[in-house]
């Protein structure tokens, strides 16, 4: 007999691996009977895994930091067990917008991180309304550590506004916010709707961004070992099987349906492929590696990407960011990810921390097979972050 248990997640493309387990069978080859549960907000999520309402939750890769770090949530301590995604982000501007820039002669071409920067800055020298789905996310940090690279101060000049993910091309239309920076398919959903347009993929700005995490709380991990494994082999399992191109229709079927996104499918195999819709007249950008769920050891849980997401809000708060950086590292459990991944062919570096934003190009390093293949992850101002140099 399965033995139960229970996640939540948002309806995002990225929730894919956690449906996937269920809806595949991995779940259930290793012994579960995975019960998934849509959540309204990223709030609403964290707040169902620390308060025991669901054991494992799709979720933001601050938002176990930051309450590690004492802001927001319930004061429990969250572990990162594997990372779920890697980029899937679009940076969106409204129509009005996108035409102001496009008379100064931005030319739109989904590529050039500075250029879109000033020409957005430049539109809008009244100040800046953007949305993100959460204060303590990937798309936070894409955005801060882009226009502050920029000369822009942030957060301080920048009127940021937490928008949950299906409803920002409402905020979009509704002339909330001037711009957004969201998940998948919610950016493609504001082209298709007439709200907006596209301005960049995440990836314009890093490369290979860590995204959504698999997390649960730091006691359930310690009393259930057993489940904890099977947990984590069977959403590995799940990101293998996303990572192989044949399966992006089947998985695009299965996420389409009412009980995860609840959109076309069409929608989210343009994400999966990477093959994005950027406006109205049917422009399309293909961008290699849009959503990444398994090459280039895209599951790993480097210690070094929770010290560099504490350090980047420790700087942004004024809290102490050596202190930081060691809160990070411990929520990001690679030593759990070696642990119960053993059993399995996934192949490991052979540390656990590296030089963030380093690599320029897709590089080999040593692992047990000699195959594994980092990827490229660098940052568009040649930004590094090295976990070790004293801050």
């Amino acid at each position: 007999m399965s033995a139960p248990l229970s996640a939540g997640f948002i309806p995002l493309v990225d929730a894919a691996p956690l449906v996937i387990a269920r809806e595949i069978g991995f779940a259930e080859e290793e012994g579960l009977a995975l019960d998934l549960r849509p959540a309204a907000s990223w709030a609403t999520l964290r707040d169902m895994v620390s308060h025991g309402q669901v054991e494992a939750a799709h979720m933001l890769a601050p938002m176990p930091v930051a309450s590690a770090l004492g802001l927001g949530g319930a004061g429990v301590r969250l572990d990162v067990l594997q990372v779920l995604s890697v980029n899937g982000n679009a940076i969106g501007v409204s129509t009005a917008l996108a035409e102001v820039m496009r008379a100064a002669g931005h030319s739109f071409d989904f590529a050039d991180a500075a250029a879109a920067g000033r020409a957005l800055l430049a539109a809008r020298p009244e100040g800046l309304r953007i949305g993100v789905p959460f204060p303590f996310s990937g798309h936070a940090e894409l955005l801060y550590h882009w226009l502050g690279a920029l000369g822009f101060a942030v957060p301080q000049a920048l009127s940021v506004h937490t928008v949950p993910p299906p409803l920002m091309a409402d905020a979009l239309a509704a002339g909330e916010v001037d711009a957004f920076c969201v998940g998948a398919p919610w950016g493609t959903l504001a082209v298709e709707s007439g709200a907006g347009e596209l301005l960049l993929p995440g990836t314009a700005i890093r490369r290979f961004a860590p995204e959504k995490v698999l997390a649960v709380r730091h006691d359930w991990a310690d009393a259930e070992p057993e489940l904890t494994g099977r947990l984590m082999r069977a959403i590995w399992r799940a990101n293998r099987w996303l990572g192989q191109p044949q399966n992006r229709t089947t998985a695009s079927e299965i996420l389409a349906r009412s009980a995860y996104l609840d959109t076309p499918a069409e929608l989210i195999e343009r994400a999966l492929s990477g093959r994005l819709i950027v406006s109205q007249k049917g422009d399309m950008r293909t961008v290699p590696r849009y959503l990444e769920f398994f090459e280039g050891a895209a599951t790993f849980p480097w210690r070094s990407t929770g010290a560099l997401i504490a350090d980047r809000i420790a700087a942004r708060t004024g809290l102490d960011r050596p202190a930081a950086q060691a809160e990070g590292r411990r929520v990001f459990r690679s030593d759990l990810y070696r642990h119960h991944l053993a059993r399995t062919t996934a192949d490991m570096p052979g540390a656990s921390e590296r030089l963030e934003g380093a690599l320029a190009e897709d590089t080999p390093v040593a692992s047990p097979s000699g195959r594994l293949t980092l990827a490229a992850d660098s940052f568009f101002d040649g930004f590094i972050f090295d976990p070790q140099r004293k801050t």
